[in-house]
């Protein structure tokens, strides 16, 4: 049995995303702004491509048809990939009148209260989401965009802990963000890809703490026998920070992609750390050039600077 629609669901189904791309310029009124960022610059919706926009329209039909909780988490899911965060937190926000007990949504709300800078609301969504999951078993997550094996690396819990240590780190609370990515290691399911994510963020985390000592530890984990299927970035970070790959290696930004402005950032902000801000400046500001502004690695990078523009 599914429940009745209520109508504000309704209405952002008829108006996200839906129009094609002749239709689209006929009719909108230009691209809206998603985000202020921290250091003041107005984020614009991006133009999302044809197979963003198709791959929406799929989804839609699908909960038109059977709007069951996993369609109606696919269709918010895709609204977020076609860069729309605001709708897809009003598509979360309805769909949790709805399931008001439902992990998932709040998880998936906390994602894009992060790209939106309200890291705030972030965590009080995925802090209730954890809270939700306690005692729960754990699920494997599928991929919104599957990789080449086809084989999801993340879990429901995973991400819940992830995003939630994310945005405790975004706004300096580094004690909880340790703890929260201690739990990704040690959730039942986890995979190379988790340990490799997780220990990035740990190692980062510990140096703000002045205990990078502790990371040798994590790190000594990351060798070259992992069978890492998706997180590449986070590796080739990891083993910069054992120092095995050198800093230029990972901060070619040419081909912006949110792995390459993952690397960047571990770069920077590791370097900001080992050597100090003037050393890790010319990695901050190459980051923050590209229009790269909803990935977690320009995020990140976005913070430091704020908080040392704060400082000085």
């Amino acid at each position: 049995m599914y429940r009745i629609l209520p109508l504000s669901l309704i209405v952002i189904l008829g108006w996200t995303g839906c129009q094609g791309p002749q239709e689209k310029n006929e009719n909108s009124t230009g691209p809206k702004a998603q985000a202020t960022s921290l250091l003041g610059r107005q984020f614009l919706t991006p133009d999302p491509s044809l197979e963003q926009l198709a791959k929406l329209g799929e989804a839609k039909k699908n909960f038109e048809s059977e709007g069951s909780l996993d369609n109606l988490i696919w269709v918010g899911r895709f609204i977020g990939y076609t860069g729309d965060y605001r709708a897809a937190i009003d598509w979360y926000t309805t769909g949790i009148e709805l399931y008001p007990e439902e992990a998932r949504l709040y998880r998936h709300r906390g994602h894009r209260y992060i790209s939106v800078r309200e890291f705030d609301k972030a965590i009080a969504d995925l802090e209730k989401a954890a809270e939700l999951i306690s005692g729960t078993e754990n699920s494997v997550e599928p991929d919104g965009a599957p990789n080449p094996q086809g084989i999801p690396v993340s879990t429901r819990h995973g991400n819940i802990w992830y995003h939630l240590g994310l945005a405790y780190y975004l706004t300096g609370q580094y004690e909880k963000a340790l703890s929260s990515y201690q739990n990704c290691l040690n959730i039942e399911l986890s995979n190379d890809d988790n340990l490799v994510s997780a220990t990035h963020w740990i190692t980062l985390i510990l140096g703000r703490l002045d205990r990078a000592e502790e990371a040798e530890s994590y790190l000594a984990a990351i060798t070259d026998s992992l069978e890492v299927i998706e997180n590449h970035s986070y590796w080739r970070a990891c083993q910069f920070y054992k120092g095995g790959i050198p800093a230029d290696s990972l901060v070619d930004l040419s081909q912006v992609t949110p792995a390459t402005v993952a690397q960047a950032y571990g770069v920077a902000a590791f370097t900001a750390q080992s050597a100090g801000m003037d050393a890790a400046k010319p990695y901050y500001e190459g980051i923050l050039k590209t229009n790269s502004w909803a990935s977690f690695g320009y995020i990140a990078a976005e913070a430091d600077r704020a908080r040392e523009q704060a400082r000085n």
